[in-house]
């Protein structure tokens, strides 16, 4: 994989929205079934909103009911890295971009098959790009 991207956080804010920057940056969580990817069945791979690395392809993504764009599994599992989140009272696990340390979501053992997994993704976290037909 490349280097990896270290910005400062001016730089982060000029680039992103405000939601953007809340959410990747600051690790925040945006409201259930709000995003734009929530429903999205376009086939094609979606890539980290602040750096381009591509994460997820369309054919992993589920209807998981949680409100958030749902996978099975990641494209490539070394673009990801996993935190311990023991924030609000509860054990989670973040996923974020392994290139920049953009919060992506989190990821539950509550999938369906064939790997069990649900990463749960906020949509301003990610940017699709679409398959050409």
């Amino acid at each position: 994989m490349e280097e990896r991207i270290t910005k400062s956080e001016d730089e982060w804010r000029r680039e992103l929205s405000p939601e953007e920057f809340r959410v990747t940056r600051q690790a925040g969580t945006e409201a259930p079934y709000s995003g734009e990817y929530c429903n999205t069945k376009t086939i094609g791979t979606y890539a980290c909103k602040c750096c381009g690395l591509a994460l997820f392809r369309s054919n992993a993504k589920f209807e998981s009911g949680c409100g958030w764009p749902s996978f099975f599994e990641p494209l490539d599992g070394a673009h990801l890295e996993e935190i311990e989140d023991n924030s609000l009272g509860m054990h989670r696990v973040e996923i974020r971009c392994k290139r920049c340390s953009a919060h992506l979501g989190h990821i539950f053992p509550d999938g369906p098959p064939p790997t069990g997994m649900r990463y749960c993704i906020n949509s301003v976290s990610i940017k699709l790009d679409p398959e050409e037909a």
